[in-house]
């Protein structure tokens, strides 16, 4: 069962989003918040598998939250659930260690799915969100972000670069040990490794540098 803290300042959305969530038997809230406070403390007392965070809260916005809830509780993975779009949010929200980015106006089965992800060990960005993030990627700074990425690719082993490109192309812990025939312990090490040999905070950040770097696609990223 996937444990989840959803928080929201507005009550109907936290009713329609738990309702979502409902539908599916592996998915339960076992806690709500109305501010971003009481999300971190949720997480402290809860210990959720996954935090749903709204972006505007009162009191700490969830960006912040965010950021709060992967120091108090790192095994906890961060979804960001917003109405906003904007570039500013979604590259704060990655940079706040954020697993995954939904849009409020989205498929509510991309819900199910992002949550289901992140709480596998993988990253999910919603279909508007990641074709932003590839757009960003294909911008004029490409040669110089894919010349720093390859040289710090340069540093793992070839194991590690093969995990690399797996986490890139968006498989979960569990998907990259059956691929590689290998317990699922394992393929922990190897992202925790990963991670900071590249001195990058989440899945995603390694995602976009295995990108850059030409581990994988766009298409397949």
């Amino acid at each position: 069962m996937i444990r989840v803290l959803l928080a929201d300042d507005e009550a109907m959305v936290r009713a329609g989003v738990g309702a979502i969530l409902a539908a599916d038997d592996g998915i339960e809230v076992v806690a709500e918040a109305a501010d971003g406070h009481e999300a971190v403390e949720q997480v402290r007392l809860s210990r959720p598998d996954v935090a749903l965070l709204d972006i505007r809260m009162p009191r700490l916005d969830g960006l912040a939250a965010a950021a709060e809830t992967r120091r108090v509780r790192p095994e906890t993975a961060v979804v960001m659930l917003t109405t906003f779009g904007e570039e500013e949010y979604i590259e704060r929200a990655l940079g706040e260690g954020a697993s995954g980015f939904l849009l409020k106006s989205g498929d509510p089965r991309e819900l199910i799915a992002g949550v289901r992800a992140v709480a596998e060990g993988a990253a999910y960005l919603s279909p508007k969100v990641a074709r932003w993030a590839i757009a960003q990627l294909s911008g004029g700074q490409r040669l110089s972000r894919s010349a720093d990425a390859r040289q710090r690719i340069a540093t793992l082993t070839g194991r590690e670069r093969e995990v690399l490109a797996l986490v890139g192309a968006g498989l979960s812990n569990a998907d990259i040990a059956r691929t590689l025939h290998v317990v699922e312990g394992t393929v922990k090490a190897y992202v925790s490794t990963i991670l900071n040999r590249l001195e990058v905070r989440n899945r995603v950040q390694a995602a976009i540098a295995a990108y850059e770097a030409g581990l994988v696609s766009a298409e397949t990223s």
